[in-house]
């Protein structure tokens, strides 16, 4: 694989941003108040996660990258936005004074291990959203692929319009989705879900020629140029119209799956803004998950681990 020029790709990513923070500790011994460990606290790191992470992808691979997402009037989200900086990301981050920026804190015992996982968030008002749309109506001209990161969190709330509008006005658009009402995500370019998710929307298979069958029917119903369903490390398998190409995972030892699923779409949105075709974006998506799996915690890919020199 050799690795395309990605100096002139532009991506606009919009979708649910979050801040990752992580406690670390030693957790060698239980509580004597309940049957719990014990985390003597050594030190907190931040991470971005969500759309911020697959923006910072974008960026790490060479794209120009712009964001579009809403966070609360907090801490939290003035940590993101000077984060996103340092990743040569531009972030237009809308801010609602009623909700609070997505967090998720990770504590982690020794070895890396989780102990629990905290989430804090609230949906974002209709109001803001509506001014992020005009936001995106105006960026549409200055990319090549839009990508919609969709993490359930109420940011996307106008998908169906913004899929609309990018493919109007000629742009790819791709989308990580979630939950198990894709008819919002109705007539976009590419559609990137797990096993699980997909599970979901279209009920367990019986076999591969049963998953396959099921998959093709709903890229039909969606109107859909492709579905890429991922595996982990059972690898990818694309669906196109009349096409089936089943791309197998590089053996790799893994750490840590957070963040994967961006990682692959990010890299997905790169390659094809570069002008490569979707079987060969799809091949270095594959890689790039790979290598994703081997860091601890959200993190980005470049292009030099991707394609070597």
């Amino acid at each position: 694989m050799k690795a395309p020029n990605t100096s002139k790709a532009r991506v606009l990513v919009v979708g649910d941003v979050m801040l990752d923070r992580y406690w670390y500790g030693d957790a060698s011994r239980i509580s004597p108040e309940a049957p719990v460990p014990v985390l003597l606290f050594r030190e907190e790191e931040y991470r971005l996660g969500g759309a911020a992470n697959v923006a910072a992808n974008c960026a790490a691979l060479g794209a120009t990258t712009r964001l579009l997402s809403v966070v609360g009037r907090d801490s939290a989200g003035r940590q993101l936005g000077a984060m996103l900086k340092t990743k040569k990301v531009d972030a237009r981050l809308h801010t609602d004074a009623r909700i609070k920026t997505t967090q998720k804190l990770r504590i982690i015992g020794g070895r890396h291990q989780q102990l629990l996982r905290i989430d804090l968030e609230r949906e974002p008002s209709s109001e803001v959203l509506a001014a992020k749309l005009a936001d995106y109506r105006k960026a549409l001209k200055e990319c090549d692929v839009v990508l919609l990161s969709d993490y359930g969190k109420g940011g996307l709330e106008h998908i169906a319009v913004m899929i609309r509008e990018g493919r109007k006005a000629g742009k790819l658009v791709l989308v990580d989705p979630k939950g198990d009402d894709y008819t919002r995500y109705k007539g976009a370019s590419l559609l990137t879900p797990n096993l699980k998710e997909l599970t979901e929307v279209v009920g367990r298979a019986k076999d591969e020629k049963d998953l396959a069958t099921r998959a093709q029917a709903l890229r039909e119903r969606l109107k859909l140029d492709a579905l890429l369903l991922t595996r982990g490390e059972n690898g990818m398998v694309l669906f196109r119209n009349r096409k089936t190409v089943r791309v197998p995972a590089e053996k790799r030892e893994v750490s840590d799956v957070t963040g994967a699923g961006d990682t692959v779409i990010a890299t997905l949105a790169v390659m094809l803004a570069a002008g490569e075709g979707v079987e060969a974006a799809v091949r270095a998506a594959n890689r790039a998950g790979g290598i994703a799996v081997t860091k601890f915690g959200t993190a980005q890919v470049t292009l030099k681990e991707i394609f070597g020199k």
